[in-house]
């Protein structure tokens, strides 16, 4: 008998450690793939792309808020691994009463790692959760001594309407690791318009690659708009992704924060 308490005070309990699992969030199925557990993963959504080798050819469950109940049921799945904000509650609810299920809800780094190590512990990989966690805090712990201070950062993640990741979100909890500050402090994802970015005057905008792809385009635009401000395309899976990948986000924060300021 395993039984841990998810991130919304759930407790979890399953029977033996599970052979199907279904995970309908993009960064925690590339955890379980991290963990080693490729054999065991029964259905992902259409959004879960890493590992590529992987993922696609795994059944798809439909999209993380637009889930085929049905075919999960199919799957009779002893585990399912769900998030409070990706995933849509009242699919996510009835799916709770029919499986295990843990729902991870990290806004930050520490919540990030306690959710790993849960995960490593329902999946009987505690081991190589818990040094997978060490080493991230690791990774992180060097960031610290290469971050700038002071500048003042618009994370965009949607376009029409445009809407900016704002604090008690994991992505602000990244930003202020890279030693940024968040102009926008209300709300989680609050839509703002493009005079509201400008009046803000932020040293530096940051389109991410996700939910909303961005492009050079609309970078330039935003350079138009702010000349004074650097403007930067960034990797919203590096910023948004909680998993295994926070790995090598670090790395890639020191390279970003780099390049801003050679700019």
């Amino acid at each position: 008998m395993i039984s841990v308490t998810d991130q919304l005070g759930n407790t979890v309990t399953i029977k033996n450690i599970p052979q199907k699992i279904v995970s309908i969030v993009p960064s925690q199925t590339e955890l379980l793939y991290y963990l080693g557990l490729a054999d065991s993963i029964a259905g992902i959504t259409k959004y879960c792309i890493h590992p590529a080798a992987g993922a696609r050819h795994k059944q798809k469950v439909g999209g993380a808020k637009q889930l085929d109940i049905d075919l999960i049921k199919s799957l009779n799945p002893d585990l399912i691994i769900a998030n409070k904000e990706e995933n849509e509650q009242n699919q996510v609810e009835e799916l709770m009463t029919l499986y295990p299920t843990y729902i991870s809800n990290p806004v930050d780094l520490p919540g990030a790692l306690g959710m790993i190590n849960s995960i490593g512990e329902l999946v009987g990989k505690d081991k190589t959760a818990r040094q997978l966690s060490a080493n991230i805090q690791q990774e992180f712990n060097r960031l610290a001594h290469f971050k700038p201070s002071g500048l003042k950062v618009a994370y965009l993640i949607w376009r029409k309407p445009y809407m900016v990741a704002g604090t008690d979100t994991f992505i602000n909890d990244m930003l202020q690791r890279c030693g940024f500050e968040n102009i926008f402090n209300k709300g989680r994802y609050p839509e703002v318009t493009i005079d509201e970015v400008i009046s803000a005057r932020p040293n530096v905008v940051l389109l991410s690659s996700e939910p909303y792809p961005f492009k050079q385009k609309h970078a330039e635009e935003f350079q138009q708009a702010l000349p004074n401000a650097v403007v930067k395309l960034v990797d919203g899976e590096m910023f948004s992704w909680y998993g295994s990948r926070l790995l090598y986000a670090p790395q890639y924060f020191i390279r970003l924060t780099d390049s801003i300021a050679a700019s």
